[in-house]
């Protein structure tokens, strides 16, 4: 009988699975890395044990560490979670050894999917559907495209979309190293690339006395580097062909035979529009997506996990999908940058309302490092009807306060009121054929910037409100700058004994240094503003803004010398392409930084010669730190 469990993880998947566990009596453990000493799950376990360092692999990827914790806080049971090590054998057979409960499936089960290549074949064996697997060596231009993809691990990383011959062997090599850095072990394959193919799985849970459910489906379709997100149940194809229902189901259900599955799983599949489905791979754990199985089925599928790992059996039928559920991940990250990671302190985080669940691995005051995945919280949102849950969502997204760290918040409600997405057009191809969405408005941003001036004077000038203030020198403007991403932004305002005087039709009603109302062409609007160190936070019906002060006069010891790349966010170097000395192209990738779960090229800006390179693989650096200088031939 299992009285406490820790869990190897982190985030909000730990905070999800101690819910879980209080609710069924049992007692917690946390295991942290130093970054995360102040996270809130931390806090929110019974207990907690330090591992020393902050990288992955220094921490959650220790298994070692991890089952020494569990024996220390006297833990009985161990659930992984998702990433890390939930799907490392060893990791499941070391917790077994020690004479704990592993709340995963069978060990032979976990290293049968471990390999996607050996994978395939087995379920090739079992009856389901599988896309050819296509030998590097061996792919023809009328192969083309494949899908290079690692052979361990997943979320995305050790793949690439290869179009054309000539980049093959390049986009291997480099899936390869990805992977070999990821997951230690370089193997990759290829297969026909679906260019617009549907991203259809199925949640299973299997006991130990052979009963296997099939719980449900979800559509994951919507992706960014191969993640997923923006995750629903049920799948608007499924629902479009019924018959897929039956067919998918008994796919997974064969999948699962095969292994002799015991737990939560996911058996992924890759549709086309006409309903044919190929295998992809089995998860041996609990997805991220999970929720929304959970919103329309009423299931815990997290009691479900404990429950069969404690010998209990399941009922004979799962029960029936009723409703619909949408899930966005809110990432960290800049969509109309390459999706860059985000790091910093997180102000202020409130999302949700009643109506939404909201799983999320921060609150206000978190750090956000840069050393793991970049997702801050999952948002989900449940009713009868999918368009209205999809309005509910975007309506609750915009509402929510979040300073202080840029995220994919306007993407998401973009998505959510895209027409393509609101008649069900979610393929895989997305973003390749709507983009990622226009970004903030510069006329938003403007007023957003004129409302955050006005509000900082009114904060000077307190306890006395503006616009009671005014100036004797009419014809010399109050200035202020702002920057948001690399984009500068100049605001020029007067206040007068009669009010405002600004550009534009815009009448200021009232100010405080919290709120500022202003009449912009006849509409009355009001901006919640606020003011941290470096960073100013607007928020209005508008839209949400965030905006950098900008110093009148720079300080010279910041200033960076011509010909320098220096690091977009903080990170691990990787891989270095170039030595000094080294004659350079355009777009010549120099070297590859590290962050948050994904891989970013620093290329060279310009034709020229590496004059200086200020660090070499496996170097952690800060944002803003000088890595490398290109200079101009001799």
């Amino acid at each position: 009988m299992i009285q406490s469990v820790l869990v190897a993880n982190r985030g909000e998947i730990a905070r999800r699975v101690f819910r879980t566990a209080r609710a069924l009596g049992l007692s917690t453990v946390a295991v942290y890395s130093t970054a995360d000493a102040r996270m809130p799950y931390v806090d929110e376990a019974d207990a907690a044990v330090h591992l020393p360092g902050n990288a992955p692999g220094e921490t959650y990827l220790r298994s070692e560490l991890i089952v020494e914790a569990a024996r220390r806080a006297g833990a009985d049971a161990v659930h992984p979670g998702y990433g890390f090590l939930s799907e490392n054998a060893a990791f499941a057979q070391g917790v077994i050894d020690a004479g704990l409960t592993w709340i995963g499936p069978p060990v032979d089960a976990i290293s049968s999917m471990g390999s996607k290549i050996e994978a395939k074949k087995l379920m090739a064996a079992a009856g389901v559907p599988v896309l050819a697997e296509l030998t590097p060596a061996e792919v023809s231009a009328s192969d083309l495209p494949v899908l290079v993809k690692a052979s361990a691990g997943g979320g995305g990383r050790g793949m690439r979309v290869v179009s054309r011959l000539e980049d093959l062997a390049a986009e291997i090599d480099a899936a390869s190293a990805e992977a070999l850095s990821a997951f230690g072990d370089g193997t990759v394959f290829c297969e026909r690339y679906l260019a617009t193919g549907r991203h259809i799985e199925v949640q299973v849970m299997a006991d130990q006395h052979g009963t296997i459910w099939a719980v449900g489906e979800r559509e994951c379709s919507i992706q960014r580097r191969h993640q997923k997100v923006v995750e629903e149940a049920p799948s608007p194809l499924v629902e479009r062909i019924p018959s897929m229902r039956a067919e998918l189901f008994d796919a997974a259900r064969k999948a699962a035979a095969a292994i002799n599955y015991v737990g939560a799983g996911t058996v992924e599949f890759l549709a086309d529009e006409d309903g044919a489905f190929y295998f992809l791979e089995m998860n041996t754990r609990l997805q991220v997506e999970h929720p929304v199985t959970e919103e329309t089925t009423g299931l815990d599928l997290v009691a479900l996990q404990f429950d069969v790992a404690s010998g209990e059996r399941l009922r004979v039928d799962p029960p029936p999908t009723v409703g619909h559920a949408i899930e966005v991940r809110l990432y960290a990250e800049d969509p109309l940058n390459d999706w860059r990671p985000q790091t910093g302190t997180l102000h202020a985080f409130q999302v949700g309302t009643r109506e939404l669940r909201v799983d999320s691995g921060v609150e206000d005051g978190s750090e956000v490092s840069p050393y793991y995945d970049p997702m801050l919280a999952k948002v989900i949102a449940y009713g009868p009807d999918r368009t209205a849950v999809a309005r509910n969502l975007a309506g609750a997204l915009e509402r929510a306060t979040i300073h202080g760290v840029g995220t994919n918040r306007e993407l998401l409600t973009w998505i959510l009121r895209h027409p393509a997405f609101l008649a069900g057009d979610t393929d895989t191809a997305f973003f390749d054929k709507h983009g990622v969405g226009p970004g903030v408005d510069d006329a938003v941003v403007q007023v957003s910037a004129l409302a955050a001036a006005l509000a900082d004077a009114a904060g000077r000038a307190a306890p006395v409100r503006v616009p009671s203030g005014w100036r004797n020198l009419a014809s010399q403007p109050q200035r202020k700058s702002y920057r948001v991403g690399d984009v500068e932004h100049e605001v020029a305002y007067r206040l007068t004994r009669d009010g405002l005087v600004v550009d534009g039709n815009i009448t200021l009603l009232d100010t405080s240094p919290e709120r500022v109302v202003l009449e912009v062409d006849g509409v009355r609007r009001s901006f919640d503003v606020a003011a941290y160190d470096g960073i100013t936070c607007v928020d209005s019906s508008l839209g949400s803004v965030a905006l950098h002060p900008v110093e009148r006069f720079v300080d010279p010891a910041h200033q960076v010398a011509a010909g320098s790349l220096v690091a977009p966010m903080p990170g691990t170097v990787i891989r270095v392409g170039v030595a000094v000395g080294d004659v350079v192209k355009r777009g010549q990738p120099l070297l590859w930084l590290e962050a948050m779960k994904m891989e970013h090229t620093i290329a060279a800006p310009a034709d020229g010669v590496v004059g200086e390179l200020k660090v070499e693989a496996g170097q952690q650096v800060e944002v803003g730190a000088v890595l490398v200088v290109v200079g101009e031939e001799a």
